[in-house]
């Protein structure tokens, strides 16, 4: 079997990525791994023998710029609106991962560990292979911090992936986080006006915190326009949160129980399924439903997020648009979105091809540090910026950087696995050589406290500080570097906090790894 697997290196990722996912499911008291069974299946796989684990460097990169790039577009917008929210958890994470190092250079020193091994322990517990490279190359070629990387790596993932599934689902007070899209709720009701006025004065439409599709006057029913007078009688109806939607119906009079959305014989929704191109990265506004159609844009449904329109809101392919508009309008608003699911499926291999090129070819710079050394972003935080910053631009001229979410998460979860698959079995040897001697029982002793230690002190300072207990487990991920615990978290709960927390953290963390594995190296 052993030949089989090595004269056929298909084959052996396939296999581990089968058995890695039969793993992932299996329940472990409230935890289960996930994604992160491919990399221990990997590790076992890879010790059998050394031909197994051979020439898959190029399938780790692959997998890892996959993931890290769709991540990006995912986070990016909501990263760099929220980003002055972020600073505070971005300086929390330098701060640890500086206490970090230092942990691993005490308790190396005490139980006799090599400076060298110290630095692959630094690197593995915090999953961070371009700052191996760096340890490495400060190590002048030695393999001795791959021995301290490989038994750490595991400890990493493990200690890590059970933090988050201690974090993520609790709640406390969160005062610099708004609350997730994903919790909101969106409602809608009818409401008879009893206080006559402009619709601007009625709380929360200015803030586009409620929006107002229907309007029913004098026996006929249509749609309400952003500069309506409103008079006694009216009925409209209002969307948004309960608890906004709640104060425009105290301001503006009472509801009613006959709802205006129930009549759909003139006036008609439906949600429309954003496959058209041209329409994708602009926003509501542009689009001018209103003057166009005689309609609103009230919602957008965004994988599991139901989310409110507002003008300003940026539009992705794969959105599902609830448009409110006179029936005779519903074929020419059809046409504008698009709203075929078999074009929305396919995905623009121009842009993504494009986007990828230019984070690898930005992950290649080499950035000179104090005493003659280098480093770079790689070909893990690379894609990431990249990506961050083409999610946040959107479109540039017919380029559409965004994926359909269905397409982005199908890519992100194909990456993932075949960099921990292909991970696992690069590490299996160096693994095994030293998982059972009294040298790798201290390894992973000092890892076991580097990586609990950092993980527990970034979620407590986390919290102190306001950040929500979703951010704070996206964050651990970013801070830790592994996309398996990122995986885990999303498995956890449906909130975009949680890609937000770790677009935030994951690069800044890979550079200040990368300065600090050498240092580790030298003490």
């Amino acid at each position: 079997m052993i030949e089989i697997l090595a004269a056929s290196p298909l084959l052996t990722i396939l296999l581990v990525l089968a058995l890695g996912s039969l793993l992932g499911a299996v329940p472990f008291g409230p935890l289960r791994f996930g994604a992160a069974g491919a990399l221990f299946v990997g590790l076992a796989v890879g010790a059998l023998d050394p031909r197994l684990g051979e020439g898959l460097g190029l399938l780790q990169s692959l997998g890892l710029a996959l993931f890290v790039y769709t991540v990006g577009l995912a986070a990016g917008n909501s990263f760099f609106r929220d980003l002055r929210r972020q600073l505070p958890i971005m300086a929390v994470s330098v701060v640890i991962l500086v206490a970090a190092a230092a942990i691993a250079i005490v308790l190396s020193g005490g139980f006799g560990i090599a400076p060298s091994i110290a630095s692959g322990i630094f690197t593995g517990s915090l999953t961070s292979t371009p700052a191996l490279a760096a340890a490495t190359e400060a190590a002048n070629g030695s393999q001795e911090p791959a021995v301290g990387y490989a038994l750490s790596y595991p400890v990493g993932v493990a200690i890590s992936i059970i933090v988050v599934a201690l974090t993520v689902g609790r709640t406390w007070r969160a005062r610099r986080d708004p609350e997730a899209a994903a919790r909101q709720g969106l409602i809608d009701i009818s409401v008879e006006v009893h206080r006559p006025g402009p619709l601007g004065q009625v709380p929360g439409f200015s803030d586009g915190s409620v929006r107002f599709s229907y309007l029913a006057r004098d026996g006929h029913t249509r749609v309400v326009t952003a500069d309506e007078e409103l008079r006694e009688g009216d009925v409209v109806v209002v969307v948004g949160p309960q608890p906004d939607v709640r104060r425009a119906r105290e301001f503006l009079g009472e509801r009613v129980g006959q709802h205006l959305a129930h009549d759909r014989s003139v006036v008609d929704f439906r949600r429309f399924l954003l496959s058209n191109p041209k329409v994708a990265g602009r926003t509501i506004g542009e689009l001018d439903i209103p003057g166009r159609f005689g309609g609103i844009v009230t919602r957008v449904r965004r994988g599991d997020l139901d989310l409110l329109a507002s003008d300003d809101f940026v539009l992705e392919l794969g959105d599902r648009v609830r448009v409110i508009v006179p029936r005779e309008e519903m074929a020419a608003v059809s046409a504008l979105f698009g709203d075929s699911e078999r074009k929305v499926s396919e995905i623009d291999a121009l842009s993504l091809g494009v986007g990828l090129v230019i984070g690898l070819l930005l992950g290649l710079v080499q950035v000179p540090l104090p005493g003659g050394s280098t480093f770079a972003l790689g070909a893990a935080a690379g894609p990431l910026v990249v990506g961050m910053v083409l999610g946040r631009i959107e479109r540039t001229g017919p380029l559409v950087w965004g994926l359909p979410q269905s397409a982005n998460l199908t890519i992100r979860q194909l990456g993932l696995l075949l960099f921990l698959a292909a991970t696992g079995l690069a590490s299996g040897q160096a693994f095994a050589g030293q998982a059972f001697s009294s040298v790798g029982l201290k390894i992973v002793l000092v890892a076991v406290v580097v990586v609990g230690a950092a993980s527990v002190l970034f979620v407590v300072l986390a919290k102190m500080i306001g950040v929500s207990s979703a951010r704070a487990a996206g964050g651990l991920a970013g801070f830790v570097g592994q996309p398996a615990v990122l995986a885990y978290a999303n498995s956890r709960t449906v909130d975009e906090r949680v890609d937000g927390g770790y677009a935030a953290i994951f690069a800044l963390g890979i550079i200040v790894k990368i300065v600090l594995a050498p240092l580790v190296v030298l003490s």
